[in-house]
């Protein structure tokens, strides 16, 4: 068997072996980091911001700032961190959507504060803590979904940020068994990004 043949059959089981492993190894992890629920006394609640609607945040974001609003009402920290940019053909951040609805829901303005330029969450999370670090707080739970988990630990870690992490579980995608895996197997390709480029 010449060289080159053996190059291209080597190149040929990493292409229909290793990486087809190597995902589905990812996808476990992506589904474990998921499953755990973490919110330890902290300075902070940095919820994630999703889509919104013409003013109204979409279900998943609504799920999202409804935990955070839990986790204040629970004590677990003083102050949330509502994040999200404006997305395309949007006039409004979603960030100041989620403090629009948690303002109706109970929720004192002195208690929030937003980030209105993140459009990945990398950027999201760079901004939040840049506020953290001007306020000389030292430490967030993060509110996402799920399959963020892993991402944002990652994201959050290569940061320098100290944090714990807390998904909801009432968003539709964790309702909806085969989107949940969608976006699990989606997440599987994205977290070895967030390892080397912490701005996606």
């Amino acid at each position: 068997m010449t060289a080159s043949r053996r190059f291209w059959l080597r190149a040929l089981a990493l292409v229909v072996v290793v990486i087809p492993v190597a995902w589905l190894m990812g996808a476990g992890a992506v589904a474990v980091a998921g499953s755990r629920d973490d919110h330890p006394r902290s300075d902070a609640i940095i919820v994630l911001g999703a889509a919104q609607y013409v003013g109204h945040p979409s279900p998943v974001l609504q799920a999202r700032l409804d935990h955070g609003a839990d986790l204040w009402r629970d004590g677990v920290a003083p102050l949330l961190i509502l994040t999200g940019g404006v997305g395309t053909g949007d006039t409004t951040s979603e960030a100041e959507v989620g403090r629009r609805y948690l303002r109706g829901r109970g929720i004192p303005d002195t208690a929030i504060l937003v980030e209105r330029t993140g459009r990945t969450t990398g950027q999201s999370l760079r901004a939040a803590s840049a506020i953290l670090a001007e306020r000389k707080l030292t430490s967030a739970v993060l509110v996402s979904d799920p399959f963020h988990a892993l991402r944002l630990r990652i994201i959050a870690h290569r940061l320098g940020m100290n944090v714990a992490i807390s998904p909801t579980r009432t968003s539709p995608i964790e309702r909806n068994a085969r989107a949940q895996w969608r976006y699990v197997f989606n997440e599987a390709w994205k977290v070895p990004v967030a390892a080397f480029l912490p701005n996606q």
